[in-house]
């Protein structure tokens, strides 16, 4: 503040060239005054009030959104949740059907067996050869089947031949002779003979592929559906 004497006389007369005062204005009433740390701490604190709303309603608004996004996150979970147990279940159905397919192919696949080996023992038979009995002893279904033959011959000769016919066959393996001995049978003229009574053991053995052409009950491409 500048203060100037204008009542001539009044005090002292200044001494040479004017003084000067500065003083921070006054505010609400005289002896106020708001020096510079007044108003640069106010200014601070207004600042940091600031900062601090910005934060809360800021945190606020984030908080907002991340619980949005969880209920999201718990309806899609909630949904994956049911695709993978119905998944899970075609997964198991799926597996469930692979079996039975898998286990009718393996019956479609010897279907056939006995066939062939009705049929090869029954060209191997020489002469003055019948049988009595062909009965499978051990194996599955056309996987590792053994089987015996029980018949009876006219004379001793007739068992090497048919036995060496036997092991020619492609379906016909491991043939070997059990038993053999001979005994009197009458016959149906009522003369007794003797014949010779045998026992072999044999195996069936999967052919040669160009031997047999075969078409699986179920077609990959098919998708496990039956080909007619």
């Amino acid at each position: 503040m500048i203060e100037v004497n204008l009542l001539p006389g009044g005090g002292k007369r200044q001494s040479r060239g004017a003084r000067f005062k500065f003083s921070a204005p006054s505010f609400g009433g005289r002896g106020k005054k708001f020096d510079g740390w007044t108003i640069g701490s106010t200014l601070t604190i207004g600042v940091v009030i600031g900062a601090m709303a910005w934060m809360f309603f800021g945190t606020r608004s984030h908080a907002a959104e991340l619980e949005v996004a969880i209920e999201d996150a718990v309806r899609d979970s909630a949904r994956y949740a049911d695709l993978i147990q119905k998944t899970e279940g075609l997964r198991a159905r799926r597996d469930s059907i692979g079996q039975k397919v898998s286990i009718i192919q393996e019956i479609d696949g010897g279907r056939y067996v006995w066939s062939h080996l009705l049929d090869e023992i029954s060209r191997s038979l020489p002469d003055y050869t019948w049988l009595t009995q062909v009965v499978q002893v051990a194996g599955g279904a056309g996987q590792g089947i053994e089987f015996r033959i029980e018949g009876r011959a006219g004379n001793n000769f007739a068992i090497p031949r048919f036995m060496e016919s036997l092991e020619a066959s492609p379906f016909i393996r491991g043939v070997q002779l059990v038993s053999s001995e001979q005994i009197a049978e009458t016959g149906e003229d009522g003369a007794t003979r003797q014949v010779h009574q045998f026992t072999l053991n044999a195996r069936f053995e999967n052919p040669p592929s160009e031997l047999v052409e075969t078409v699986p009950l179920f077609s990959a491409a098919s998708g496990g559906e039956i080909v007619p």
